[in-house]
């Protein structure tokens, strides 16, 4: 039966807990509080992907948690109603014409978006990018903030993919879009990874399939693959609408031979983990990215030295590494099918 082979590599292998302590961020100066917010506090603004949908809403926790143990800084979310890029961009550029003091960005599209970036640093905004590692060192922004190593990550996906694969066979990958750098580091770490180690695992396409972040997208996508590929073995999903909507696909056919392993929150994965339509879900707690990239705008702003070994208050940001204007936690995690048994991963 399906249900047997849900892989035991599904187990939490860095623990994120629903959180958060304390907080507190430098190449932009500092500034002053005669010119941050009138109540002498600082406006931080964190730009999500997209709203509305519950990997940023559990981010907005995050914010919201540091907003209220930060008396010294005023932190709020907004973002597009799509994972629009250039609707993102003209957000950021409203906000640029605000008095804010920090940016906090999750870019549909890095390089589209660095220029804008750049005019916000040039008015003396600090910023702060999550999932935009090549932006990091450059003029666009302060620092960029990852959960974790996106190459450790996309090899451990691919990893249990081929396990649960028997390590021979055909897959597919989706990603939201080929812009989006964090998923095609993943995918590249992976695909790389499984032909050094996996050779007769076969990708079905050279290039990964897109669902731009949207359920119907990644649905309709999911159809196209099975019935383009009857014999497929394996599925990658580096979105979490590309995993949930291809596990409910094979669900929905009774398509017991495919392999999935994705991108996922506990909300969406328990129930395919616990009934085989998942073998590996794996991600990292949006609420601690939120809360940990604020504390690193405030360090900024209150001119504090940031280097290796810094706490940003957020579990998998304890004691994060910084190179090259690249900080990077620790914060890998892999569900099972009672993540939410607990509580511990409420989203």
């Amino acid at each position: 039966m399906r249900s047997s082979r849900v892989t035991s590599y599904i187990g939490a292998t860095a623990a994120i807990s629903a959180m958060l302590l304390t907080a507190c961020g430098s190449t932009t100066t500092p500034m002053s509080s005669s010119e941050s917010t009138a109540d002498g506090g600082y406006t931080i603004v964190t730009v999500s992907k997209v709203e509305g949908i519950p990997w940023f809403e559990r981010m907005n926790e995050g914010v919201e948690q540091f907003d209220d143990d930060n008396g010294s800084a005023e932190a709020r979310q907004t973002g597009p109603s799509t994972g629009d890029s250039a609707q993102q961009i003209q957000i950021v550029q409203d906000l640029i014409a605000q008095d804010i003091d920090a940016l906090v960005v999750v870019p549909n599209d890095p390089q589209s978006i660095a220029p804008i970036l750049k005019q916000a640093r040039d008015k003396g905004i600090v910023v702060i990018t999550h999932e935009a590692p090549t932006l990091a060192g450059t003029d666009s922004v302060d620092y960029d903030l990852e959960a974790f190593d996106n190459t450790e990550f996309g090899e451990q996906m691919y990893e249990a993919l081929a396990k649960s694969m028997g390590g021979k066979g055909t897959y597919a990958t989706m990603v939201a879009s080929l812009t989006n750098e964090t998923h095609m580091a993943w995918y590249e770490a992976g695909t790389k990874y499984l032909q050094e180690n996996y050779p007769q695992m076969l990708a079905v396409t050279d290039s990964p399939y897109e669902d731009n972040n949207d359920d119907a997208t990644a649905q309709s996508k999911a159809l196209e693959i099975i019935k383009a590929y009857p014999d497929l073995g394996g599925f990658a999903g580096m979105s979490v609408s590309a995993g949930s909507n291809f596990a409910a696909a094979i669900k929905d056919k009774n398509l017991t031979s495919i392999t999935v392993s994705t991108l996922s929150v506990p909300s969406i994965s328990d129930s395919y983990l616990a009934d085989g339509w998942m073998d590996n879900a794996q991600g990292w707690d949006p609420m601690a990215a939120g809360y940990a990239a604020n504390s690193l705008a405030l360090k900024v702003l209150q001119g504090e030295k940031i280097e290796s070994g810094i706490d940003l208050g957020a579990d998998g940001f304890a004691d994060s590494t910084v190179s090259d204007k690249l900080v990077t936690g620790s914060g890998i995690v892999t569900f099972s099918a009672d993540s939410n048994s607990s509580g511990k991963y409420p989203y």
